[in-house]
């Protein structure tokens, strides 16, 4: 758990000073119980955060990680992401002007240039070709996705 690392780290910065060492497990079983830290709602926010800005699953479950979210923590998450992998994918070309949302058709340095943009923000392959692909105001169908 996050919480659990952060407070280890902060002992070690400031240093403990008590008699006894410092039960870190047992205050973060205290304060998840008493539902002041909940890893499953913010690995949900946090992936809704990120679809909304138009990222993919593959960067949703990289964001997760390095949040130090346990995997069973992020499973929802990580599911509501690759459901929603076309639509962060259209916002994101749109965002970044990509595809069918582009001025004017794009040469072969600049679709490279898209796709790789595509493929870091965490979309498969095939949905990015897709979409990059795609001629200036003509968007694909999700069916075919």
């Amino acid at each position: 758990m996050r919480l659990g690392a952060y407070l280890n780290r902060k002992l070690r910065e400031r240093g403990w000073t008590g008699s006894e060492e410092a039960d870190v497990a047992d205050l973060v079983e205290r304060i998840v119980a008493l539902g002041y830290v909940d890893d499953r709602a913010f690995a949900k926010a946090r992936a809704a955060s990120l679809g909304r800005r138009g990222y993919g699953a593959a960067r949703v479950g990289e964001a997760l990680r390095v949040a130090g979210i346990a995997e069973d923590d992020g499973l929802e998450a990580r599911a509501a992401a690759r459901e929603g992998a076309w639509d962060a994918a259209l916002r994101f070309a749109e965002r970044r002007k990509i595809g069918p949302f582009a001025l004017a058709e794009a040469d072969r340095p600049a679709r490279e240039k898209a796709l790789a943009a595509m493929l870091r923000a965490g979309h498969p392959l095939d949905l990015a070709r897709r979409l990059v692909s795609a001629r200036p105001g003509e968007v694909p169908e999700p069916d075919a996705v």
